[in-house]
């Protein structure tokens, strides 16, 4: 990796199944959006034409980034840190030390629940860190959570 990112980490990446279920969400906007702008361009002016290809436009480079978005995202546990790395364009790595952890929680709404993916978070005592886990297969999420937790508890329990 030509970035910050440490090179002889093991990364895990985020499922893919986050593509589709952030997909649906967009979705959501933009197909009622589209639909208004085809019925107006057809009923009332054929300038809204220019409207429709404008939001067919937005709609598919949302979905180009919401993809390259979901591919970068990933984390690596170290023997004493957890890494969560994120981003194409704007790049980050955030290092979370495991005793700094206060508590991990998982996360899961309807739609991740359906495309059987949920979402852990790391709580530290910085309210700046940015440490969520997004696309974490729900099988995998609870064991995430339990191996965080106590081996935040461990570090702690060695201060």
């Amino acid at each position: 990796m030509t970035w910050f990112a440490p090179e002889a980490v093991a990364w895990t990446a985020a499922s893919r199944r986050l593509i589709p279920a952030r997909l649906i969400s967009f979705g959501v906007l933009f197909v009622p959006a589209l639909a208004a702008a085809v019925v107006g361009a057809l009923l009332l002016s054929p300038f809204l034409w220019w409207v429709v290809g404008g939001i067919a436009l937005l709609a598919a480079w949302s979905t180009w980034i919401t993809v390259r978005i979901v591919l970068a995202h990933g984390w690596a546990e170290r023997d004493d840190d957890l890494l969560v790395k994120r981003g194409r364009m704007w790049r980050s790595v955030t290092v979370v030390p495991y005793g700094r952890m206060q508590y991990v929680e998982v996360t899961a709404g309807p739609l991740a629940r359906a495309f059987g993916i949920a979402t852990v978070q790391l709580h530290t005592a910085s309210p700046g860190t940015d440490a969520s886990l997004a696309g974490v297969p729900a099988d995998d999420a609870a064991r995430l959570r339990d191996r965080l937790t106590s081996r935040g508890e461990a570090r702690l329990a060695g201060l």
